[in-house]
């Protein structure tokens, strides 16, 4: 399967794109060569080869939840410039200005 300049076009439309004719003239050169790649690697014997989620094989990058000490309500709320009660006091965010 070969790409013409009306597949050009085509999927230039359906993108809202405009090409001059030689822009539309290399694209199609281009994709060409592209599918004509694409058939040399489809010509590669596979069927030993697993399939991947990724290039490159990761690990866990998380570290393991650890319990560790936290601020206590009060001491969270201790340099707070305002407070009500248990709670930050922030301006309100939501109606009028």
């Amino acid at each position: 399967m070969s790409v013409t300049i009306k597949d050009v076009e085509h999927v230039a439309s359906l993108a809202k794109l405009s090409f001059s004719e030689e822009e539309k003239q290399k694209l199609a050169s281009q994709l060409n060569r592209i599918l004509e790649y694409m058939e040399q690697l489809n010509q590669l014997d596979t069927s030993n080869v697993e399939p991947l989620s990724h290039v490159i094989e990761f690990g866990n990058v998380f570290r393991e939840d650890e319990l560790k000490p936290t601020l206590t309500q009060e001491e969270a709320l201790r340099n707070a410039p305002a407070k009500t009660e248990k709670f930050f006091r922030v301006p309100k965010v939501i109606g009028e200005r």
